[in-house]
């Protein structure tokens, strides 16, 4: 129903923590290559579980790769440098929600391809720079769920 897409995603039991939420929701995850580590890394296994299986994973060279294959409906991004609360948006089927390297976010060239409401923010407390990327992929994405009243789940 919808696509996670992690951009050089930089931290195996990160990776591996959200292959397991994808497969948990029934949601896509798309990884933009280059990735920190390596698809065979113990760590993202060890993470993921016995979830590989369950969820649907895809490589892509590069973001427009992404774009021109899987073609979602509409592309959020998400930075703690946005204005548009996660939890005002309003989600549609094939969106898709686009997180950045774990340390160093997404670049803002890659930003600015989104219109400036399509840019997400998690509310956090002052002075603090950022949740977990997977803690953040699992808050947006069941919201989006939600939306949808968790269509598919039992």
């Amino acid at each position: 129903m919808f696509h996670v897409v992690l951009y050089q995603p930089e931290i195996p039991p990160n990776t591996g923590n959200i292959i397991r939420l994808c497969a948990n929701s029934g949601a896509q995850l798309h990884l933009i290559r280059p990735l920190g580590f390596d698809l065979d890394d113990a760590r993202l296994k060890r993470a993921g579980l016995d979830y590989h299986e369950y969820a649907s994973v895809q490589l892509h060279a590069d973001l427009n790769a992404f774009l021109d294959q899987a073609q979602p409906t509409r592309l959020f991004t998400c930075s703690t440098r946005a204005t548009t609360n996660y939890a005002d948006a309003r989600y549609q089927p094939g969106d898709a929600f686009l997180f950045g390297p774990e340390t160093r976010g997404l670049p803002e060239e890659v930003l600015a391809l989104v219109p400036a409401h399509h840019r997400l923010r998690i509310p956090m407390l002052p002075n603090n720079r950022s949740l977990n990327l997977s803690n953040a992929v699992a808050v947006i994405l069941y919201e989006a769920w939600r939306q949808h009243h968790f269509t598919g789940a039992q």
